[in-house]
């Protein structure tokens, strides 16, 4: 078990955000399925991009990585033409057991493509991953005529493909993940498929996977409404080279830094791109609502503290971002709102527990009424917390600590690895002293 210990400080200076592990693990999985050798650079490789890369292994891709570069020789498994799709038969002997660690992207995200194969597949995890719902991804994959079997809804999966073309309609209330797996993979059928999609959530999140299906050569129309996809059949991924963009989700913990501790002269964050399309980019519009001065220069978000002011947030598309959210609420006297908390509770924790609890010990009011989340700050003193072995959580913690009337120590920070392994490094980096 990991503490780090945080003292109040200013931050300055220049850093780069790390690499989107949203974008990274798309990326690994169109490079799966392409023909020929793609090559992706993106720093740091995070424990859930790891995931994805050992299961690019267990499905058969070659992965070498050097200098900053990770090349992947697309899955011959993928490659073999058949009537009814494109993976063919791989083992019939036995099934092949993969492991998603603790990515929930990854194991609601590999589903349909692991289902384009023949033979039995078993998709397991890790840790937090084991307790999250996998409902949808139970009855949508039947629905596409792929065998899928839960634990009572939970990990693991056991899985029989091969999907077939189909015109659906998919409720995704709770998660907009399975959707992209079935994006990513249902083009490679023989026919097309059509996916209205209701209760929609996070669907910026599609649109990154359209984007990134994209680069890698195939298509998929999106109807006006948003929520209605046409997946043309016949298609195939080529080897491409990408470099991932910086991820909105980390770089919201350096922008709330800036807002609350830093000098007048601020922080540059390089590598966030305003025209991204990750839905987190939102944190540049919340800091700007409670008085943060930004500015973009290219890929460059510069970011310098202002008169900060309570603000009111909807997270429901970007929970993500909940936990920068409540450390920069944590800052600002008087009461912020945010909405969206129903999305918190199948997360690496019940993660509106745990900001309650988490920030409740450094003295700051969290209060939850329905769906709104209340923040009382203005008055945060140090202390001990927990960081429920949650990335975001540790992270929240650490940022707030900055504006902290006292030392702030944060246990079991060795979890910030799912998604930032340098993380304290990389914050210590721009503290001024």
């Amino acid at each position: 078990m990991e503490t780090r210990t945080m003292h109040p400080a200013a931050v300055g200076g220049s850093i780069r955000a790390p690499a989107s592990k949203s974008a990274m693990q798309r990326a690994i999985a169109c490079a799966i399925l392409g023909r020929g050798t793609s090559r992706i650079e993106g720093a740091p490789v995070c424990a859930d991009s790891r995931a994805a890369l050992r299961i690019a292994q267990k499905l058969g891709a070659e992965v070498r990585e050097g200098g900053g570069i990770i090349e992947i020789d697309g899955s011959p498994f993928f490659q073999k033409e058949s009537p009814r799709g494109r993976g063919g038969h791989r083992s019939p002997e036995r099934p092949l057991e993969i492991s998603c660690g603790e990515s929930g992207l990854c194991m609601r995200m590999f589903s349909p493509v692991v289902a384009l194969l023949e033979d039995e597949v078993r998709l397991t995890g890790e840790g937090s991953l084991m307790r999250r719902p996998m409902h949808m991804v139970e009855s949508s994959l039947n629905i596409f005529g792929a065998r899928c079997a839960s634990n009572g809804g939970r990990p693991p999966l056991t899985i029989r493909g091969p999907l077939r073309s189909k015109r659906a309609t998919i409720d995704a209330k709770g998660s907009s993940q399975l959707i992209t797996g079935l994006l990513i993979a249902l083009p490679l059928l023989p026919g097309d498929s059509e996916i209205e999609v209701e209760n929609l959530v996070s669907a910026g999140y599609l649109d990154l996977t359209l984007e990134m299906c994209a680069h890698f050569g195939v298509h998929v129309e999106k109807e006006e409404d948003g929520a209605t996809f046409f997946i043309k059949g016949g298609q195939s991924y080529r080897a491409s080279d990408i470099h991932v963009e910086g991820d909105w989700s980390g770089g919201a913990f350096l922008a709330v830094a800036a807002a609350i501790a830093g000098r007048e002269e601020g922080l540059r964050i390089r590598g966030l791109s305003w025209g991204s399309k990750q839905p987190d980019r939102a944190i540049a519009e919340v800091l700007s609502v409670a008085g943060a001065d930004l500015r973009f220069e290219g890929s460059d978000l510069i970011v310098k503290p202002g008169k900060l002011v309570p603000f009111s947030f909807d997270a429901t598309d970007c929970p993500d971002i909940f936990p920068p959210l409540v450390a920069l609420a944590c800052a600002i006297r008087g009461i912020s709102r945010i909405r969206g908390v129903h999305r918190l509770a199948s997360k690496e924790s019940d993660r509106a527990s745990a900001l309650r609890t988490t920030f409740g010990t450094l003295g700051v009011e969290v209060s939850i009424e329905g769906d709104e989340m209340q923040v009382s700050g203005g008055h945060l003193r140090g202390g001990t917390v927990s960081s429920w072995k949650d990335h975001r959580i540790a992270m929240a913690a650490a940022v707030a600590a900055l504006a902290a009337e006292g030392e702030v120590h944060i246990e079991d920070t060795e979890c910030v690895s799912k998604s930032w392994p340098g993380f304290f490094e990389d914050l210590a980096s721009i503290l001024l002293h």
